[in-house]
């Protein structure tokens, strides 16, 4: 995956899923010439997040590859994707193995001292409904959008397209395009700012430009310009926050800097405090009298 939608994918998936688990982006497959897009394995400690998060929370509840494709994937790309699954496998094993100091040849693999270790899921992310691929591995609909295949592959096949446009499948619609993505930008702009799909998803949206940059081949491709006006205002603000921080961390590094001229000395404590201040007026207050001050006390509000 290599171009800035695949990349946004990638990302937003892995931000999604570090809020609830131990997610990790082009897992290395040895054995092969493969990378996992996300691999994902749950945090108990973190079950109450998880539940809120919807879909995405739901196909996270076990240890799962997360593979998103930009256009409905074949057959023969869903067989590249079963292949990393089942080698990943094999390399968490060898782990185990060697982490319980067992001396277990690879191919004895039901031997009693191998150590279990659980099958990962593999979550096929598609815009579009694969019918070769739900027809080979007999895949069946659970719920509205998403498939499980024979069980033993361990296999879930997400349609983007049927998805239900509601909040639970918001994060995992902001992966489709055209009108898809366009809707999904719509529900994302229209929920609290406060919201953790914002918090997780403006920041890539904008580094990655989709949305506001995405090429498009006709009407139905553009994003609309309510939404376009939206990522240009969240842009301005996201600039601004980060003109202002380099200002205020500026501003701190010259108190420091006054400070250690004069032969004042400064704990670790007052240093973590001059740094983490965001206030552009108490910065430049403390820089004034850092300038004529014979103490650190006579420096800082409060410091006795």
């Amino acid at each position: 995956m290599h171009n800035r939608s695949d990349q946004f994918a990638k990302n937003l998936l892995r931000d999604g899923l570090s809020l609830v688990s131990a997610a990790e982006t082009e897992v290395e497959v040895l054995a092969a010439t493969q990378k996992i897009d996300v691999y994902s394995v749950p945090d108990p400690a973190r079950e109450a997040e998880r539940a809120r998060m919807g879909l995405l929370g739901e196909l996270a509840a076990e240890p799962s590859l997360f593979e998103p494709f930009r256009s409905t994937p074949s057959l023969r790309q869903v067989r590249r994707c079963l292949r990393k699954q089942l080698t990943w496998h094999h390399e968490l094993e060898r782990r185990a193995r060697s982490a319980a100091g067992a001396v277990v040849p690879d191919e004895d693999a039901d031997a009693p001292s191998q150590p279990a270790v659980d099958f990962p899921a593999l979550v096929v992310i598609s815009p579009g409904r694969p019918e070769t691929v739900l027809d080979a591995y007999r895949c069946e609909p659970v719920q509205a959008g998403v498939y499980h295949a024979v069980p033993g592959l361990v296999m879930r096949v997400v349609v983007l397209a049927e998805l239900p446009r509601t909040r639970a499948t918001l994060l995992l619609r902001l992966l489709g395009s055209g009108r898809l993505l366009r809707e999904a930008l719509a529900d994302l702009a229209a929920l609290p700012d406060d919201a953790w799909e914002k918090s997780i998803a403006r920041p890539l949206l904008v580094h990655f430009r989709l949305g506001t940059q995405e090429p498009a081949t006709d009407k139905e491709d553009e994003v609309s310009a309510e939404i376009r006006a939206w990522f240009e205002e969240y842009e301005r603000n996201l600039r601004a926050e980060e003109r202002k921080e380099g200002r205020t961390g500026a501003a701190a590094h010259a108190v420091l800097t006054v400070l250690r001229a004069r032969g004042i000395s400064v704990p670790d404590a007052a240093r973590e405090r001059i740094l983490a201040e965001k206030d552009p007026e108490t910065l430049e207050r403390w820089l004034e009298r850092a300038s004529v001050a014979a103490s650190l006390a006579e420096v800082l509000d409060g410091l006795s």
